[in-house]
């Protein structure tokens, strides 16, 4: 059932926070905030820009990290900076329609990380594990139609929240977000489709792949099987290493909304406010995170950075460089009565 604008504006005055909630807690949620903001949108530019600029990194698997990144960059750009201004105004002023964009905007990226985490791992289950046939599965144009799939199904999963009315500002996290008690079957469902199942597929890849990648350093794998390169270890080390985080810090918030759809009135009383705002939070800094995993693990992604950092600097420079010399030319041009074809008029009057 879809709520009024005019019974949604009534139920935010009923919506306050505890009172006994420490002044030092909004501040603290506000620096969290803008430093994930700030990395966030820093870092997956530079993912972005690095695989446009470097050929080794323009490749198949490659296509799903920048649909990453974009999800990630989705809620940096819209619905964190709303997050924040309610910190700053102790609660939502902005409105009816801000809030479900902000909470549809936040379920959208939240489920397309893990689809694009999730199509990451599949990904590399082919290039490890069926090796033989990854060029034909992973063209790049299946690559982008898959990826379009991903985005396609993301919008699928989300759109019911309209319908269900499960977009809600809670005054303990600031946000407009998903309500886990507005249904039970809703929340389970959520849960279950959104998390639990993709983080299955996902460890049955990586799974399948350290099984492989055990015999390769054993020296039991046989000898018809194809290698696997040192670069090709790393990349893969470097996507699990996101899945890793990503469930950490996604799994305490899923549980939560799962232990709140079996048994709401026994559950939701016994929750502390702590390990509820708490478990949003590690959320939301995930969205930095992958950026930063890629430039420490992959030596591809690190030397693009620092050629994309230097190349940003030096324009400065030189931009700053040319402004001074344009000024100084201005201010050593000769006046108009001292060049040599006014020397000669006047010379010749």
């Amino acid at each position: 059932m879809r709520v009024s604008v005019s019974a949604w504006n009534d139920s935010q005055s009923d919506r306050e926070l505890p009172s006994d909630r420490p002044p030092w807690v909004a501040s603290a949620l506000a620096a969290i905030l803008i430093f994930t903001i700030v990395v966030d949108v820093f870092g997956n530019v530079l993912v972005i820009l690095s695989v446009y600029r470097n050929k080794k990194l323009r490749n198949a698997g490659n296509i799903f990290v920048v649909s990453l990144s974009i999800a990630d960059l989705l809620v940096a750009i819209y619905p964190y900076p709303l997050v924040l201004t309610s910190i700053f105004h102790n609660g939502w002023n902005l409105g009816y329609l801000h809030c479900q964009i902000s909470g549809f905007l936040m379920g959208i990226s939240v489920v397309g990380s893990i689809f694009n985490i999730t199509g990451i791992a599949i990904n590399r289950y082919c290039y490890v594990c069926q090796s033989l046939k990854y060029d034909k599965l992973y063209s790049g144009k299946n690559s982008v139609c898959y990826v379009i799939l991903i985005w396609v199904l993301t919008l699928i999963a989300i759109v019911p929240n309209l319908f269900v009315g499960s977009l809600q500002y809670d005054p303990r996290i600031y946000s407009c977000t998903f309500s886990q008690s507005v249904s039970s079957a809703y929340t389970i469902a959520v849960v279950f489709f959104h998390f639990l199942f993709p983080i299955a597929i996902v460890t049955f890849c990586y799974l399948r792949i350290w099984i492989l990648v055990i015999r390769v350093r054993r020296r039991v794998k046989p000898d018809n099987s194809p290698k696997l390169k040192p670069y090709d270890f790393w990349n893969f080390v470097t996507m699990f290493v996101v899945f890793v985080l990503f469930a950490v810090c996604w799994a305490p918030l899923n549980l939560i909304g799962l232990a709140v759809a079996i048994n709401p009135k026994t559950i939701i009383p016994r929750i502390p406010e702590w390990l509820f705002v708490g478990s949003y939070y590690m959320a939301y800094f995930n969205s930095c995170l992958n950026a930063i995993v890629y430039g420490l693990l992959n030596q591809n992604f690190r030397k693009e950075y620092k050629r994309i950092i230097v190349l940003v600097c030096t324009a400065k420079v030189l931009f700053m460089d040319s402004s001074n010399d344009a000024a100084e030319r201005i201010k050593s041009k000769p006046s108009p009565m001292l060049t040599n074809n006014n020397q000669v008029k006047i010379d010749s009057v």
